[in-house]
């Protein structure tokens, strides 16, 4: 078994969604298995910010559709989706 960094960008539901709060999310809301690397703010538009989120997983089939999906479950998240990934 392999390891795979993601990068996954977090969409907030509005403009006003506190990004730092969400981020402690999730950490907290992160799969057994995922290791949170990097986070960081993106300005998209109009004010609007995205959450960056570098991860580590291995290569088992199913954390990465479980990591986006837990991650989908955080308070103010809009959307998540996966920028890159790649094996280490």
């Amino acid at each position: 078994m392999g390891e795979v960094a993601v990068l996954f960008r977090l969409m907030p539901r509005a403009v006003d969604v506190d990004l730092k709060a969400v981020a402690t999310a999730v950490r907290e809301s992160a799969p057994k298995g995922v290791t949170i690397r990097a986070m960081q703010t993106k300005d998209i538009a109009y004010g609007l910010k995205a959450l960056l989120v570098s991860a580590v997983m291995s290569d088992i089939g199913g954390l990465l559709p479980s990591t986006e999906e837990a991650f989908a479950k955080v308070a103010g998240v809009e959307s998540v989706e996966v920028m890159e990934e790649g094996l280490l």
